[in-house]
């Protein structure tokens, strides 16, 4: 049985997506943020010694980190139904997006988090990370002009990796309205398996959003 430990507005409601994508079972663990902190409860480095989430673990094995938990899964168990064939354009694209979500997307977005938190002091670095925002939200969107879902014309895991920077981004950045994210977001909440995630761990809430 695969185990999830799931913290509240966290990343780790895309991997319980996954998991109803793949139709694997699974057992959930919750946690709650400290409402003064937000921050996770120490309970969970007992799981993992970084107090993170997610976490999953399966057959004796801890794997934290969302992009190497999504790989991990898909290399076992899906890799027919939500990852392209290997060596493909489409495949590469894949795993740039599988890397990007977390690599370039997320800094930013986390930035403006502590920016918006900051208030006053924060203000000299609004407009350079407004700016770095702006640069990764047109990029996004002049792809989905190009491409129906990000690996190409095909849903993937890359999808569900990419899923929670698009929500971050389009509630903290503001500015022009960029249909085609939107338009993306509207397709995965309409997915079987999203609405079954959000009938398990209720629907994801994005910190500072």
């Amino acid at each position: 049985m695969i185990r999830v430990h799931h913290l509240d507005a966290s990343r780790s409601h895309r991997i319980v997506w996954l998991l109803e994508e793949l139709g694997l079972a699974y057992e959930v663990v919750s946690y709650r943020r400290d409402p003064k902190t937000m921050l996770a409860p120490a309970s969970l480095r007992r799981v993992h010694p970084l107090g993170k989430s997610p976490v999953v673990e399966e057959d004796g094995r801890v794997l934290a980190e969302s992009g190497a938990i999504i790989e991990s899964l898909v290399e076992r168990h899906g890799a027919s139904t939500l990852a392209p064939s290997r060596g493909t354009p489409a495949w590469e694209r894949y795993l740039y997006w599988l890397h990007y979500a977390e690599g370039s997307a997320m800094p930013p977005l986390l930035l403006k988090l502590l920016i918006t938190k900051l208030g006053p002091l924060g203000w000299p670095a609004r407009s350079y990370v407004d700016g770095q925002l702006a640069l990764h939200l047109d990029y996004l969107e002049r792809h989905l002009t190009e491409h129906a879902w990000f690996a190409g014309d095909a849903f993937s895991a890359a999808d569900i990796q990419m899923s929670f920077p698009v929500e971050a981004a389009l509630a903290r950045a503001g500015g022009p309205p960029r249909p085609m994210l939107r338009e993306l977001l509207r397709r995965i909440h309409a997915r079987p398996a999203y609405r079954r995630a959000v009938e398990r761990v209720g629907p994801l809430a994005i910190l500072g959003g």
